[in-house]
């Protein structure tokens, strides 16, 4: 059965059990700041655990795309080395708010599996909660009759609180599970070890495919459980693996989903991959091609949902993932060019049926991977040139640990592919101190990060709060929760809830309104507002005197309108961009602040400083036709995109939306905006340039920032003036003076190469012979490149140079040295190596080649010792 028909018949079999069908929601999230990325199927459905809103029906199904590698579900360093754990997998499962609980869910998951899907019974077995008396949660007897009455006894195990309790995090919604575990071993393997030993035990071929999560607690603050107003189900199956067993085939990687993957990167790396492997060389193959054929699934579908590589949060994850599949196919399968993009193309032909986002970003997503490949093997390539330093210095035959973190930290460079590399050298490293700086680093980042948050405490029961920020900046507010948080960061704040918020929550790109709450005896200013859960999350320093009170809720005005001034903009823009470059324009991010905007868009070349001024124009003859804004709060989705509307990629609209029009630009949108273009006075681009590959950035102001800029500029204007003695014309002035000063460095190069020439003569009587080398070791005056003139000068002399050059120019010393390339290969002197050593005398350090190098510094009173020490290199 192919994998496509698997998919369909589960979501075919929950249809007809009631269910609603719905997409995956994105990879990335965007409404849930506790999670970077969907990491289970229920995670879109938070909000409905948590009685924080309603769903479109009581019952619901779906696959949807996870990403488990980071935080407490994280599979990143077993993906490879197993198979059957993935960064990005399907989660198939059926949801129930509040409708069914344990009985129907265990007998559909049993008539699904054993009667559609044809699952032998005797392969099957199931687990359910043994209980927690510290929790004074019992045994789940329940579920046990519910399973004694389809599965013979003995294939019911009981599993721990580790096993088969869930939990969303460390506070919510919680529960017991029963989990439908398969075993997919040989008779003679059967035979051998009973399958029941083995649930639950990382065996390859005895894997959990289904876990049932019946919710009934919510996990307090202080670790204490209650139970829930409502009881829900929450299911789980991991799809790859559902493939494996209805395809008999023993493992994820040999099924339909991964070898169209595996046999691509076969054909662009002559690897074979070989599943029962023979020998530890073809099991490193194995695991370098599983390792890049899960990678790029996560790394394309995370980018097609919005999410590019960069050096930070989720950006940073993903950036990462896509290295060790880079680092992989560098190291294991001899691959030093970028290939890993090409296996998009496979992807989006596999997937792009039920996923479209694939086939439509597939341009985007390959460019993408192929440029931070690109980078990737430059900067490996590199990191090899430093790791031969590093090797260099090493006295005996043990790296320090801190030399290979640096380069890990630094350069971006994988500390197992260091530890191959020495091992191949006839080297080890300090695998202890190593993992303390690492420790170090993790402890760091947790620490700045770690939120504790209380329990909230509820002032109006039931799911009360709405937003009123599309009409009003001030409104009168109950306060219906708070509660308590503390961070490293920020220290001890508080979260408020308002029965009905004007303060419009950070989303779409626009960040929070802030402003404050008042009473006759308080005013709490509020920090910021966003969205979680579906809740509209006020923070502020303090709580009122009388939190049940009543208080009047003031939006800061000139915040708010200066963002609406901007997001308005950055509608035009848009609609500008698709105008002048092309239809091909779409946004891949957006920043909408009081200050400025930012807009990322797709697009394959710099804009030219004439489409700039046009796109400017363009905007800025849109503000000048004071077109009003109409605003449509809910129509369906359908019939926007049909009257034109612009959907953006990555975001999870509703079967209602709120459509915002200017003119000839439409957009599906929540956020703030202006009442009239003309409200935004004026439109001013002030920087372009490249984020990844086929992605452009544009940051513009709008407002009072353009008039600021404005007077910058003529101040600016009014200065150059007053230091070039108020000229009739300015630009001719400036121009005149860039000729004069071309001329002059013209003639002080020539004078600085005379003087060089005339030196050469004076240093070559200086040489020293020591150990048949030609040493000197001076300081002269002249700049940086009169010294690299010079030394080059000196080489073309002989065979056996070992110079060392001192110069300072503005105060600054720099050390220039030139060894001839028969003393680096006849003797191992290696340049780089010398100015790094040296540097550390004038508080510097630098680098470059093998037989030049230069390193900058910031004493240069250590010239004398530096030149001093540099004899040591040739005794």
């Amino acid at each position: 059965m192919k994998s496509r028909d698997i998919r369909k018949q589960f979501l075919d079999f929950f249809e007809s059990k009631g269910h609603l069908i719905v997409p995956s929601a994105p990879i990335v999230t965007k409404d849930d700041p506790t999670l970077m990325f969907n990491n289970s199927g229920m995670a879109q459905f938070k909000e409905y655990f948590l009685g924080n809103g309603t769903p479109k029906s009581r019952r619901i199904a779906d696959t949807q795309k996870c990403l488990r590698v980071s935080g407490k579900h994280n599979d990143l360093e077993d993906v490879g080395f197993d198979t059957y754990h993935h960064t990005m997998f399907e989660m198939l499962g059926n949801w129930s708010f509040g409708d069914y609980f344990k009985k129907d869910a265990i007998h559909w998951a049993w008539e699904l599996l054993t009667e559609v899907y044809k699952i032998p019974k005797d392969i099957l077995y199931v687990t359910v909660f043994e209980g927690s008396p510290e929790e004074n949660v019992p045994f789940d007897q329940e579920a046990y009759d519910i399973w004694k009455s389809l599965i013979a006894e003995d294939r019911i195990l009981l599993g721990n609180k580790k096993d088969n309790f869930w939990e969303m995090g460390d506070q919510g919604p919680c529960g017991p599970c029963s989990e439908i575990h398969v075993d997919i071993r040989s008779a003679s393997e059967k035979a051998e070890v009973d399958g029941k030993d083995l649930v639950n035990a990382d065996h390859p071929q005895v894997v959990e495919i289904w876990n049932n999560v019946f919710m009934e607690f919510n996990r307090k603050a202080d670790g204490s459980l209650e139970k829930l107003p409502a009881q829900h189900v929450d299911t789980g199956m991991g799809f790859e693996r559902l493939c494996m067993v209805l395809q008999n085939v023993q493992s994820n990687y040999d099924t339909d989903v991964f070898t169209p993957l595996i046999e691509k990167i076969e054909a662009l790396t002559g690897a074979k991959y070989n599943s029962k492997a023979a020998n530890d060389a073809e099991e490193k193959t194995n695991i370098a091609i599983r390792v890049i054929a899960d990678h790029v699934r996560a790394v394309a579908f995370a980018i097609a949902d919005g999410q590019l590589p960069s050096n930070g949060g989720a950006g940073y994850v993903i950036r990462r993932i896509l290295r060790r599949a880079i680092r992989y196919g560098f190291t294991f399968l001899d691959k030093k060019e970028p290939f890993i993009n090409e296996l998009v193309a496979v992807l989006s032909s596999q997937m792009g049926e039920f996923f479209p986002e694939i086939k439509n970003q597939q341009g985007l997503v390959t460019n993408v991977i192929r440029e931070e490949e690109a980078s990737f093997l430059q900067k490996l390539v590199l990191g090899m040139e430093l790791l031969e330093d590093v090797v260099g210095e090493t006295k005996g035959k043990e790296v320090e640990g801190a030399k290979v973190f640096k380069l890990y930290d630094t350069f971006g460079f994988p500390e197992d592919l260091t530890a191959l590399i020495l091992k191949e050298k006839g080297y080890t490293y300090d695998k202890a101190s190593f993992d303390a700086e690492l420790k170090k680093q993790k402890d760091r980042s947790r620490e700045a990060n770690e939120v504790a948050k209380g329990d909230w405490v509820i002032l109006t029961e039931g799911n009360t709060e709405s937003f009123v920020g599309y009409d009003q900046t001030e409104n009168e507010v109950k306060i219906t929760r708070y509660r308590k948080v503390d961070s490293a960061k920020d220290g001890i704040q508080y979260q408020i809830v308002l029965n009905a918020t004007p303060f419009y929550p950070e989303g779409g790109g626009q960040v929070g309104d802030r402003g404050v709450l008042e009473s006759a005896n308080d005013r709490i200013e509020v920090l910021d507002t966003k969205k979680e859960n579906n809740l509209i999350i006020h923070t502020t320093q303090e709580l009122p005197e009388n939190v049940e009170g009543v208080f009047t809720a003031k939006v800061n005005e000139k915040l708010r309108d200066d963002s609406a001034s901007n997001h308005s903009a950055t509608h035009l823009l848009h609609q500008a961009l698709r105008t002048i470059l092309g239809t091909h324009v779409e946004q891949k991010g957006s920043l909408v602040s009081p200050n400025y905007l930012r807009f990322d868009f797709s697009h394959f070349a710099k804009v030219t400083d004439e489409e700039l001024q046009q796109v400017e124009d363009f905007v800025n003859a849109r503000i000048q036709e004071h077109l009003p804004l109409i605003e449509r709060r809910s129509i369906p989705f359908k019939q926007a995109v049909e009257e034109g509307a612009m959907a953006l990629f990555g975001e999870k609209y509703g079967d209602n939306v709120r459509a915002i029009k200017f003119g000839e630009s439409m957009e599906l949108c929540g956020g703030i905006h202006v009442k009239n273009t003309a409200d935004i006075w004026y439109f001013k681009i002030v920087s372009e340039g490249a984020v990844a590959a086929g992605i452009r950035r544009i940051e513009a102001i709008t407002n009072e920032a353009v008039k600021e800029y404005f007077a910058r500029q003529e101040k600016a204007l009014e200065e150059i003036n007053n230091a070039l003695k108020n000229p009739q014309d300015t630009l001719k002035a400036v121009v005149s003076l860039q000729d004069e000063n071309t001329k002059l460095k013209k003639q002080l190069e020539a004078l600085l190469r005379d003087k060089a020439k005339n030196l050469k003569g004076d240093l070559v009587k200086e040489l020293q012979d020591i150990n048949g080398v030609q040493f000197l070791a001076k300081q002269v005056d002249l700049d940086a490149n009169g010294a690299k003139d010079l030394a080059y000068e000196l080489g073309n002399l002989g065979t056996n140079l070992f110079l060392v050059l001192a110069t300072v120019t503005d105060g600054k010393p720099m050390l220039t040295c030139y060894i001839s390339k028969e003393l680096v290969a006849e003797k191992g002197l290696n340049a780089g190596q010398v100015v790094r050593e040296l540097g550390k005398y004038i508080q510097g350090g630098g680098g470059g080649q093998p037989f030049f190098a230069t390193a900058g510094g910031k004493n240069p009173g250590g010239i004398n010792e530096a030149l001093g020490a540099a004899v040591e290199f040739v005794k």
